[in-house]
């Protein structure tokens, strides 16, 4: 069958002509199945990837451009594309070594640590500033973890009243910590 031949097919079959479509099938089904098996080197997966090539050709005809180009190269580069998804789709992904490179190490290097070092002694500092009561309110909730409930238990005063405390105590940490 000549290139024009073929060009004229395509077109048609874009047009949604099953007929047309159907004698595309039959002249150029074997080539086409030739590139899919020679990509994929296994016959059940070649039947596969032509049946879903040809879908692709029916449903992208529309696509195909008339031009001096031959159309069995359009349709040869689809069934190629086709097949090579195929493989990258069943691949596993590779762990590459130079991705390790990139992680972080959650440890903090010797300046964090020297910072921390200098902030924890600049929160104590602060915290001595605070009256008794309120300090150690505030060592239980962000340092031991107790809750408000627990707190306001402790030092038998309201619930309110403690989260009142909690927050005018964080305000003048930050002023301290700010000076």
């Amino acid at each position: 069958m000549a290139p024009q031949d073929i060009s004229k097919l395509i077109v048609r079959t874009s047009m949604k002509d099953r007929a047309a479509f159907d004698l595309l099938y039959r002249q150029t089904s074997a080539k086409l199945f030739g590139v899919c098996l020679r990509v994929l080197r296994d016959r059940g997966d070649a039947e596969e990837a032509l049946q879903e090539v040809f879908v692709k050709i029916w449903t992208k005809a529309d696509r195909f451009a008339v031009s001096d180009l031959s159309p069995i190269s359009w349709l040869v580069a689809i069934a190629r594309n086709h097949a090579i998804d195929r493989i990258r789709a069943r691949r596993s992904p590779s762990a590459n070594i130079d991705v390790a490179l990139d992680v972080a190490d959650p440890t903090p290097g010797p300046e964090a640590m020297a910072v921390a070092g200098g902030e924890t002694e600049r929160i104590y500092h602060c915290l001595e500033e605070l009256e008794e009561d309120r300090a150690a309110a505030v060592r239980g909730a962000y340092l031991s973890g107790e809750s408000y409930a627990e707190l306001a238990e402790r030092f038998k005063v309201p619930l309110n009243t403690m989260r009142t405390w909690l927050r005018r105590s964080l305000l003048k940490l930050r002023e301290c910590l700010e000076r």
